[in-house]
């Protein structure tokens, strides 16, 4: 479970952990609709594309502390993207989102 501790909202109940090269690789590849947080060992620059994710995602980069230091909306399908900011964390959502920059996660 996903939640946003500044705005008190439930951002996801089920979602896909991806801790391994492997599985960061797969992503959400060929999956359907799901969300899913990539855990780094250390802040790290983010780069993503959306190959074979058939469906626009929301890209929130989260810093050690899990507070959203940049989102990216409509992520499209077979796009590029590359984050001004490092990150520990990656939440993709398969659903638009109402996080902002500086909310608190928890998960």
């Amino acid at each position: 479970m996903i939640r946003n501790l500044t705005q008190n909202l439930i951002i996801s109940q089920h979602e896909l952990h991806a801790v391994s090269l492997p599985q960061q690789i797969r992503g959400l590849m060929f999956r359907k609709k799901h969300n899913l947080i990539m855990t780094f060992p250390k802040e790290q620059p983010i780069s993503l594309h959306n190959f074979f994710v058939f469906y626009p995602l929301d890209i929130l980069i989260l810093n050690q502390k899990k507070e959203i230091i940049e989102i990216k909306h409509k992520f499209k399908p077979f796009t590029f993207y590359k984050a001004k900011h490092q990150g520990k964390y990656i939440i993709e959502l398969a659903y638009p989102s109402t996080c902002e920059v500086n909310d608190q996660l928890k998960f």
